[in-house]
């Protein structure tokens, strides 16, 4: 049963805020109710006002934290890697660019692939699709044979690192946006990594906030006045 958690604040959104803090998740992975809320009268207009929230992970955001802090041998990490050598020799065979190079690192428990060489758009598609798609049957080759594995990342001629700083610049201006506006902004649909940035790019910004609604593979982020 997924554990739940008290938070205490002046606000209910200071309440949130202290909880999902505490959590490290978006508002999107917990569900949230309102157990204590206190009212102000006359005569207690002095006393401060304390809300209470309990904030509980949905099933299967618990199930992913379990599987990010799993922590995993050496042994675990080389035959996974072994693994992915395997395939990556046999794909890179049926492709048309020659002279490919890939390399492979574990990092905690994470297991990053880098791929290199001249015109790999092609391995990377529009906004990543092929990347990803690339990313995913990876991960499904190394789920047949491991019980539990690693989190794969692929990068392709170093795609990760400009689509970052394209999402974060993206990010600035949007908050700037809402803030000479008044009026909230929804984005395009993104991936999950691509939203993670986002969310960390404005989580410490003053004046407005982010959460993310709809569905995969169309969830989109929120950016607001807080």
């Amino acid at each position: 049963m997924p554990k739940s958690n008290i938070y205490e604040g002046n606000t209910t959104n200071e309440a949130i805020e202290k909880g999902l803090k505490d959590l490290k998740v978006s508002r999107d992975k917990v569900d949230i109710k309102i157990i204590e809320e206190g009212k102000r009268s006359f005569f207690s207009i002095l006393t401060p006002r304390i809300v209470k929230v309990e904030m509980t992970l949905k099933e299967n955001v618990e199930k992913n934290i379990e599987r990010k802090n799993k922590i995993y041998t050496v042994e675990d990490i080389k035959e996974q890697e072994k693994e992915i050598e395997r395939f990556l020799k046999e794909f890179i065979k049926t492709l048309p660019t020659r002279n490919i190079k890939y390399k492979i690192e574990s990092k905690d428990n994470f297991i990053q692939i880098e791929i290199d060489g001249d015109s790999l758009n092609y391995l990377i598609g529009y906004r990543a699709e092929v990347l990803y798609s690339l990313q995913n049957i990876i991960t499904a080759v190394l789920n047949k044979k491991f019980e539990e594995r690693a989190r794969i990342i692929v990068n392709i001629s170093g795609y990760r690192e400009k689509r970052e700083k394209t999402l974060e610049e993206l990010a600035e201006k949007i908050a700037k946006t809402v803030v000479r506006n008044r009026k909230k902004i929804t984005l395009e649909p993104m991936t999950s990594y691509e939203r993670k940035i986002i969310h960390s790019k404005l989580q410490n910004n003053s004046k407005v906030k982010t959460h993310s609604i709809g569905e995969e593979p169309y969830r989109r982020i929120v950016v607001e006045l807080k």
